[in-house]
């Protein structure tokens, strides 16, 4: 892959999930000249199985993602280039999927491609899973949710988050002192706490801005601020732009000022523990 050193060996039973997008080869033979895929698969089309050289000596069943919204980059940032599921017994728990999709692309039937697609959703969820037990570590909300201590607090926050949160009541979902839940949060999320739960907050009414007709004091309200000016200057102070401006388009927020902060509301509940 394009910025990696070496190579990824691929054995039979294996998955690999490319969360970058970043341009890589695919070979038996790393020497060999390359060959754009557009010269190999035609036009996208739904569940479409390409046959190559005649086949018969390599089936790989793929599947692409898009990760959408203002702050996608956060998710894709907290990965590494390439995700690599090789344990026989991580395998096995994706095992049925890969399967079934194979089944169904092999012998089409009518809703076969919205199958196929729930299988892909599946199966990129659990590769994710399996590479956080994995425990190979990492600060951001992502990594911090394989911690069951600091995933009940985040998912209280994503859960309730109009909700008067005090740090007591986040270290009583954990399970923990005040003081100890403060000092690991901070070191697994990046934040504290209670700016996790601001940063959440304004995650939520930037995608209600850019995606709803509703009022700022109504967002405000379902998040928790009594007066519009209040969340006005916390939004101000998280996203660099006031309420009015990002619901205008003109936010000048980027994913890489956001890199220790919770992700687009969409990918973030889609990957919600527990």
């Amino acid at each position: 892959m394009e910025g990696v050193a070496d190579a990824v060996r691929l054995e039979k039973g294996d998955c690999f999930v490319l969360p970058s997008g970043r341009p890589f080869r695919l070979a038996s033979d790393m020497t060999l000249t390359p060959v754009g895929a557009g010269t190999i698969f035609p036009p996208a089309r739904a569940g479409g199985v390409v046959t190559y050289n005649g086949g018969g000596d390599f089936f790989l069943v793929g599947s692409r993602f898009a990760v959408t919204g203002s702050h996608a980059g956060m998710l894709l940032g907290m990965l590494p280039p390439i995700v690599h599921i090789r344990k026989e017994t991580d395998q096995a728990a994706l095992r049925w999927s890969v399967e079934r999709m194979m089944q169904e692309l092999h012998e089409p039937q009518p809703g076969g491609f919205l199958v196929a697609q729930h299988l892909a959703h599946m199966m990129l969820v659990q590769a994710l899973r399996l590479h956080l037990a994995e425990g190979l570590g990492g600060v951001g909300w992502f990594f911090a949710l394989a911690d069951k201590q600091m995933a009940a607090a985040i998912n209280a926050i994503h859960d309730d988050p109009a909700h008067r949160w005090t740090l007591q009541e986040l270290a009583s979902r954990a399970g923990m002192s005040r003081s100890t839940f403060a000092l690991k949060f901070k070191a697994m999320v990046g934040t504290s706490p209670m700016e996790y739960l601001t940063n959440w907050r304004m995650l939520l009414a930037g995608d209600r801005l850019a995606n709803s007709s509703d009022p700022i004091s109504v967002i405000a309200l379902s998040l928790g601020y009594e007066s519009e000016s209040a969340f006005s200057t916390a939004f101000k102070r998280v996203m660099d732009c006031t309420p009015r401006q990002y619901g205008r388009g003109r936010n000048p927020a980027s994913a890489s000022a956001f890199s220790t902060r919770p992700e687009d509301t969409a990918a973030a509940r889609w990957l919600k523990a527990g």
